[in-house]
């Protein structure tokens, strides 16, 4: 993986401020603009994770972010479980390491809130994504995702 040459980016607490270049990010990445969405999910887990949403910044601009959450016994689950939920990176700013850092970081927030395991979910066929999480010592996890189509 090639890393970032010259400044490297600055880890920091997700602001306010933040919440256009993180819609504009996904937007490259999934090619639709979805300011509702990134709104109610950015207030939704301030109000409920014990974790700070986090982004990378470089030369003053936002190129990836990450929010990721701590069980709280939620459905069976325990409070030692963490979870990360999405992450984000501008494609000009991919494959540098950029997500890399972004983990690393919120894991270090986990630790400090008790957690000893994170999960993450990630589509079977992303082969890069798969192949990107396994790189940063993911595996197999003992829970298992289970999926129901709702027929018209």
């Amino acid at each position: 993986m090639a890393t970032i040459t010259g400044e490297a980016p600055i880890i920091r607490v997700m602001r306010d401020d933040d919440l256009d270049r993180i819609i504009e990010i996904d937007s490259q990445v999934l090619g639709e603009k979805r300011p509702d969405y990134w709104e109610k999910k950015v207030e939704l887990t301030e109000k409920k994770s014990p974790l700070p949403s986090l982004v990378a910044e470089m030369e003053g601009k936002v190129v990836g972010f990450i929010l990721g959450d701590a069980s709280g016994w939620e459905y069976g689950v325990p409070e030692n479980i963490g979870w990360i939920d999405t992450i984000g990176v501008d494609p000009s700013y991919q494959k540098k390491g950029v997500a890399k850092m972004l983990i690393e970081e919120i894991i270090n927030y986990m630790k400090k809130v008790g957690v000893d395991t994170v999960y993450t979910l990630v589509n079977w066929r992303d082969w890069g994504l798969l192949q990107f999480f396994d790189a940063m010592g993911f595996s197999r996890g003992d829970m298992i995702n289970l999926e129901f189509k709702i027929e018209d």
